[in-house]
């Protein structure tokens, strides 16, 4: 069956914390990005600083919704943001919202993230542990942005860590509320100053059954550590955003049987049993298209 997610405006994929677009012949969203254009979408993938806060990124994101919009033609966009990529897409539409049709929270920390949290704790400001986990974090992102051509962005790695906290994401909030929950756990406003407001996101399973092959990924494995650093939703977490801080908008779904790197399609991922990420981008993009954006 021929599927039609040919949305009015482009969509633009925002990817998180130590994203990219492409290293060599690896693009994050290749498979995501391939099956909405199978579909009939207009996709296009943003160059972001792989690690700072949520404004200079939303800043990066406003200058390359410009230029798709001039190179398209397009009065707005739509965007889709993962995990960090979800406060960018957000500030980027609070700030230009004439130039935003959607924006959709995949996995976005959008009461911030209990895991960033344990981190700013654990790392003293101004401490020796805090520096060396700058200084490595920073020649990662570094590494990545040579990697993926895209070294001319700013990185700051202590700045993406304060960003991504409870108290700092609460200041971020108080300033963009756009979408948000009126109620922990509750849904929010769909159109806010014309734009529209979508969230998903999923939980980890802590039955063996259910998580079938994924057990054998790495990467779920990675998660799964992680999230015993949750208190407040430890058992409604991805291993990186707990469930209902992942609220946003019109809610889909928050406890899809997905890890956080799940909802990003990511190869090993592919091992999983149940839904398919993959499928949930082109099924939203649909949804999209029927809402005339």
């Amino acid at each position: 069956m021929q599927r039609n997610a040919s949305t009015r405006f482009p969509i633009l994929l925002v990817h998180g914390l130590f994203g990219f677009k492409r290293i060599g012949k690896f693009e994050l969203f290749h498979d995501i990005r391939q099956a909405l254009r199978n579909a009939g979408a207009r996709v296009f993938v943003p160059y972001l600083s792989a690690t700072h806060d949520n404004e200079v990124r939303g800043d990066e994101l406003l200058t390359q919704i410009e230029r798709v919009l001039e190179g398209t033609g397009a009065r707005k966009v739509n965007l889709i943001g993962h995990s960090q990529g979800a406060l960018t897409a957000r500030y980027a539409a609070a700030i230009a919202p004439k130039n935003v049709a959607s924006v959709t929270s995949v996995s976005g920390p959008n009461h911030g993230s209990e895991l960033a949290d344990f981190l700013r704790k654990a790392l003293t400001p101004g401490s020796l542990p805090e520096q060396v986990g700058e200084t490595v974090i920073t020649l990662f992102a570094d590494l990545l942005a040579t990697l993926s051509d895209n070294q001319f962005q700013p990185q700051n790695a202590i700045a993406t860590l304060n960003a991504l906290t409870t108290d700092s994401v609460g200041t971020f909030n108080d300033k963009y509320p756009q979408g948000l929950p009126s109620t922990w756990g509750g849904k929010g406003r769909e159109r806010v100053n014309g734009v529209r407001y979508y969230s998903w996101s999923g939980v980890l399973q802590s039955n063996v059954l259910e998580k079938g092959c994924n057990t054998l990924d790495p990467l779920h494995a990675f998660c799964q550590a992680l999230s015993g650093y949750f208190v407040t939703e430890s058992e409604q977490n991805d291993g990186l955003v707990g469930r209902f801080s992942s609220h946003l908008g019109t809610v889909i779904h928050s406890d899809y049987k997905l890890d956080h790197l799940d909802t990003i399609g990511q190869p090993t991922g592919q091992l999983r049993t149940g839904v398919d990420p993959i499928e949930l981008y082109v099924q939203h993009a649909e949804r999209l298209r029927i809402a005339g954006l």
